[in-house]
């Protein structure tokens, strides 16, 4: 009876874990998807502790009081723009979940491991202990706890793999031998030590994309955790969960025109000095006021949010834009990167939280064919998403790049705080074109001065 229980209910998890990722995959069902995946979850946890193994309660409770611990005030206080570094510290704290478990079962009786299974308990340590430095590292970078600019040296490449082959190496001798434990902590330790030097060359630029390759070593961990322990369960949920972040990882290298092989080994994001230092050129810039003047007496506006406004935390005061311009009835919408942002979908989530109409945000591809026909373009923090050197430049880094089309608006304005290049170190020609202002401030607070004058013109009409 135990035993159908526990294998229904661990059906039906993974089924709500496949309908969670296929209703997450649409912002109008995204809720639902969340929903569904924490019943799975729930499901999974009930149907793992009535298992006939578990002999006492008493730490699988500590672990639970412990977690808890750590994790609701993470959930609860960790303000939505930092939602990268979160993720950051939850592929770190699975993977290193991952890591322990595999380590504990090979103490548990190393002599008796055979051959399949001590191959894949040695993935899941490998997988798991360099995703948790690695994961460690990302968190560091994006919380600029470290440089986030890369790091890299002469030679830096072949010392990477050198050190991830010995731990291969290492790997295959215990899976012929693997009574041999001195030589479990030299695996584990090398798989701790790549995955830090792995991390540190890759810039702040790419992080995003190297969060949801961790994400995918994670689950493939966790995946080979479920063999290990011949949890069926777990090897569908890890195999979820690598496969949905490797294709993810696929995505966004697409978006941004780039190969995996270039994103980890690339050194993109690196400031280029010579290009900045090469002419110093005038850009124009506007008042709140010449600014509100101009969104009022225009037919067509396209926001164009980045990373800068989520930092602002300037999405209400972007809203409050939204209603005073519809009112006067102009056309808004919002210009959407794949990449905008320090995840995919992190404008979206902003731009939600603030009650902006779904249907007003519009992805890349379809929105860019409008920018001739715009009045005006307004960019709220985004950077190297709409500088057109990606599509003529041959030297610069982010050449090949998929951008939005801003450059072709009849009008551009820019706020931004400062003339600092974005991550990937190079300098934006679209601000210094003829048709460019740069409205130079806080965004929160230079959207709300444009809102005030929006509305003390509309009183005095």
């Amino acid at each position: 009876m135990e035993t159908y229980f526990i294998q229904a209910t661990y059906l039906a998890a993974a089924v709500a874990f496949v309908l969670s990722l296929k209703w997450l995959s649409h912002p109008t069902t995204a809720r639902r998807g969340v929903l569904v995946g924490e019943i799975g979850m729930a499901l999974a946890i009930v149907g793992t502790l009535v298992h006939h193994e578990v002999i006492s309660y008493r730490w699988i409770l500590v672990g639970f009081v412990a977690g808890t611990a750590v994790g609701l005030p993470l959930a609860v206080f960790m303000p939505m723009t930092h939602v990268p570094q979160r993720t950051a510290l939850s592929h770190a704290f699975g993977a290193l979940a991952a890591a322990l478990v595999g380590t504990a079962e090979y103490y548990l009786h190393p002599s008796e491991l055979s051959t399949f299974t001590m191959a894949v308990l040695s993935l899941e340590v490998i997988l798991g202990y360099l995703t948790f430095t690695g994961s460690l590292m990302a968190f560091g970078k994006l919380q600029d706890l470290v440089p986030s600019r890369p790091v890299v040296y002469r030679g830096q490449n072949v010392v990477n793999l050198s050190l991830l082959g010995i731990a291969v190496a290492v790997a295959g001798y215990l899976v012929l031998d693997p009574a041999r434990t001195a030589l479990f902590p030299v695996m584990s330790g090398l798989a701790l030590l790549f995955g830090v030097l792995l991390i540190i060359p890759i810039g702040g630029a790419d992080m995003p994309t190297v969060i949801a390759l961790l994400n995918s070593y994670a689950g493939l961990s966790a995946s080979m955790m479920g063999f290990v322990l011949d949890n069926k369960l777990l090897i569908v949920a890890g195999a979820l969960d690598g496969s949905s972040g490797f294709i993810l990882s696929v995505i966004m290298c697409r978006a941004m025109n780039r190969s995996f092989a270039n994103v980890l080994f690339g050194g993109f994001g690196q400031v280029q000095v010579s290009a900045a230092r090469v002419e110093q050129r005038s850009v124009r810039s506007a008042s709140p006021e010449e600014a509100a003047e101009i969104l009022g007496a225009s037919s067509s506006v396209i926001v164009v949010p980045g990373y800068g406004m989520a930092v602002a935390q300037a999405q209400h005061k972007v809203r409050e834009l939204y209603d005073a311009l519809t009112k006067r009835g102009v056309d808004v919408k919002f210009a959407i990167h794949p990449v905008a942002g320090r995840m995919p979908g992190h404008m979206n989530v902003l731009l939600a939280e603030a009650d902006i109409p779904y249907e007003r945000l519009v992805e890349m591809e379809e929105i860019n064919p409008d920018f001739p026909r715009t009045d005006v373009v307004l960019v709220i923090g985004a950077n190297d998403v709409v500088n057109p050197a990606a599509r003529h430049d041959t030297a610069s880094p982010i050449y090949g790049m998929p951008i939005l089309d801003v450059d072709k608006a009849r009008t551009v304005m820019v706020i931004k705080r400062s003339m600092a290049p974005g991550f990937a170190g190079i300098e934006n020609e679209l601000f210094y074109l003829d048709k460019t202002m740069m409205l130079f401030g806080d965004a929160k607070s230079f959207v709300g001065e444009i809102v005030k004058e929006l509305a003390g013109s509309r009183a005095a009409a």
